[in-house]
C-alpha cells in the first residue's frame, strides 16, 4: 500500500497542509456541535485555503508525489464531508427541500469513491481542470450559505460540475488500468490516444 512505502519519508510543506485539513476535521464538528455557525465557518474557511495553497506549492516546489496527492485527496473529502454536516446542522431545511439532487451528487462520488479503491485500492486523485473547478464551486457554495445564506443559482452550478466531475471521473477510472497523477481531464487524455493512433 501507498502509505505503507511512504511512512519513511519526511512530509513536505504541502503535505504538512493536508495533514492540518485532517486534524481540523474533528475541530469543526466540535464547533458543529457547539452550534457556533460563524467560528465553523471560519475554520472552514482556513480549510479551504489550506487545499488551494498545498497544490501550487507543491507544483512550485516540484514535491508532486502519491503520497502528496492521496493526502490531499483524503484531507479534500474529510473537509468536503464535515462542511456537509455543517450545512446539515446549520441549514436543515435547504438540506431537505433540494435531498433529491443532494443525494444524487453524494451517491455519484461514493460510487466513484468504490470504483477507485476496487481499481487502485486508493481513492483516484487524478486532480483533473475539471476537478479542481468543481472544488472551488462547492468551497464556494458552502461558505457562501453558511456566511450569508442561501443562493441558489450558485447551488445548481456547483451541483452541475460536481456532477459532471465524477462522471469524467469514473470514466477516466476505466480508462487507466494503473493509477495515474495529474490527469489533465478526460478531453486531453482521448485527445492523446487520438494522437498516438494515427502515428
Amino acid at each position: 500500500m501507498w502509505w505503507i512505502k511512504s511512512a519513511n519519508r519526511k512530509l513536505s510543506i504541502p503535505d504538512w497542509l493536508s495533514v492540518y485539513r485532517i486534524l481540523a476535521a474533528p475541530v469543526l464538528i466540535v464547533f458543529i456541535f457547539l452550534d457556533e455557525r460563524f467560528i465553523f465557518a471560519v475554520l472552514l474557511l482556513i480549510s479551504f485555503l489550506s487545499d488551494a495553497v498545498d497544490g501550487y506549492l507543491a507544483r512550485k516546489m516540484n514535491i508532486v508525489t502519491q503520497r502528496g496527492a492521496q493526502l490531499d485527496s483524503i484531507g479534500d473529502a474529510i473537509t468536503f464531508c464535515v462542511g456537509l454536516g455543517g450545512i446539515l446542522k446549520f441549514e436543515y431545511s435547504f438540506i431537505l427541500e433540494y435531498i433529491v439532487i443532494i443525494s444524487l451528487a453524494f451517491g455519484l462520488y461514493l460510487f466513484q469513491l468504490f470504483m477507485a479503491y476496487w481499481r487502485y485500492g486508493m481513492p483516484s486523485s487524478f486532480h483533473t481542470y475539471l476537478a479542481k473547478l468543481s472544488a472551488i464551486l462547492q468551497a464556494g457554495f458552502m461558505l457562501y450559505l453558511l456566511f450569508f445564506g442561501v443562493h441558489l443559482w450558485l447551488f445548481y452550478i456547483a451541483t452541475f460540475f460536481s456532477i459532471i466531475e465524477t462522471i469524467e471521473e469514473i470514466i477516466l477510472i476505466l480508462i487507466f488500468p494503473k493509477w495515474k497523477a495529474n490527469v489533465k481531464g478526460l478531453f486531453w487524455v482521448l485527445t492523446k490516444k487520438n494522437e498516438v493512433s494515427k502515428k
